[in-house]
């Protein structure tokens, strides 16, 4: 019987990658579904990539703002979106500021992905990348995003601070 207090042999099999490979197969068949179906019901994604890992085209002002990570929206307003599991990514065209803008993502560059419709989230390992920018795309315009709208873990706030103390009485 092993000893509770025995560190775990560590593994000579990639179990850590394997797992996260998984899961990202989970993003792909969801986009893959929405880029066939549509989105169903409520569903949305929020999904946070690395703007700086090789193979993501962007205009080069979303760049510029986003120099290492984006949070994308799909809700409403999106368009284009395909999925190409060959390439390993997804392009989907959104608007920024009012101006149309086509983003392609490799799966790699995703570490967020996010279904506030149910409470479904997934996380992964950022990758390491600073990519060499190109001319083409720090040309290109753009506007705001909704960068950062990643919902959060839910914060307990105390309320005793905002309560409104009478006076005490002589």
């Amino acid at each position: 019987m092993e000893d509770d207090e025995t560190p775990p042999a560590e593994s000579l099999l990639p179990y850590d990658s394997w797992t996260e490979e998984a899961l990202r197969l989970v993003v792909v068949r969801a986009l893959a579904h929405v880029a066939a179906e549509g989105l169903p019901g409520d569903h949305h994604f929020y999904i946070t990539f690395r703007t700086d890992h090789p193979g993501v085209t962007m205009p080069g002002r979303l760049r510029i703002q986003y120099p290492q990570e984006m949070t994308i929206v799909l809700q409403h307003q999106f368009r284009d979106l395909v999925v190409d599991e060959g390439s390993g990514g997804f392009t989907v065209g959104l608007s920024f500021g009012g101006v149309p803008a086509t983003l392609s993502v490799p799966f790699a560059a995703v570490t967020a992905f996010a279904d506030p419709a149910i409470r479904f989230g997934l996380r992964f390992t950022a990758p390491d990348s600073e990519a060499p920018k190109s001319a083409a795309a720090a040309a290109e315009p753009a506007g705001p995003t909704a960068a950062d709208a990643m919902p959060e873990a839910p914060q307990v706030v105390s309320l005793e601070a905002f309560r409104r103390r009478t006076p005490p009485k002589p």
